[in-house]
């Protein structure tokens, strides 16, 4: 799997940088979450723990995704940014309980 980063912004507002990229996956399957966030990492030269993928779409037949991430200056402005549920999926937290009525 290849990674090309399409576009990137810095927001120092919220201490990050916004970035949108494709995964070139041709012959395989969808790439899991952790693989992309690994490969995202190493490519901007940072730690895994740092970079929030906010969604990731396949293109039907193409072996090709496209997606949406943030890179965070440190795990604590993610974890103070990000919401539950996406903390859940890219590992940060654990996924909190529904109550039902």
């Amino acid at each position: 799997m290849k990674i090309e980063i399409e576009s990137k912004k810095p927001n120092a507002l919220m201490d990050r940088t916004e970035v949108t990229f494709k995964a070139d996956h041709r012959g395989e399957g969808s790439p899991k979450r952790a693989e992309v966030k690994a490969k995202l990492a190493e490519a901007l030269a940072v730690s895994k723990d740092k970079v929030v993928i906010d969604h990731m779409e396949t293109e039907f037949g193409m072996g090709v995704s496209a997606g949406y991430a943030k890179v965070y200056g440190s795990e604590t402005s993610a974890k103070k940014y990000e919401k539950n549920y996406l903390q859940a999926r890219n590992g940060l937290a654990e996924k909190k309980a529904v109550k039902k009525k």
